[in-house]
């Protein structure tokens, strides 16, 4: 499966995700949804925060433009909250997923939705 098709089928085909990307730990794009935008710096800047996730409080996290507020950070996942919306971005061996939803999608759900897939890339070496 390409890294797009997870972009496409894993994550906003489950309804429970409205945006979302694929980068490397290196902050570079692998694969994103139609409408999604990384703009320079901000995939280097979340994936730096996945090295000291207590940053992610002070600083927020930026990504496609949106300021969100952090509302969990560890070594492993970092979500944000922006009004009834959100993103959660989880980090795997060799890449960030995020995942924005929209007020109309429960918090819980896409956090599910991003973590499962961050499951199955790890299991699979990624």
């Amino acid at each position: 499966m390409s890294w797009q098709s997870y972009v496409d089928e894993q994550l906003v085909g489950t309804g429970n995700i409205s945006k979302a990307a694929i980068i490397g730990l290196d902050g570079n794009a692998w694969a994103q949804s139609a409408g999604f935008a990384l703009k320079a710096g901000e995939g280097a800047k979340l994936a730096a925060l996945f090295k000291k996730p207590t940053d992610a409080f002070a600083q927020g996290i930026t990504v496609d433009n949106t300021k969100y507020l952090a509302i969990k950070a560890d070594e492993r996942s970092i979500y944000g909250k922006k009004g009834a919306g959100g993103v959660v971005t989880v980090k795997t061996g060799q890449s960030v997923l995020i995942g924005v939803y929209n007020e109309t999608i429960q918090p819980g759900n896409a956090a599910t939705a991003v973590e499962k897939l961050a499951d199955y890339l790890i299991g699979a070496g990624y």
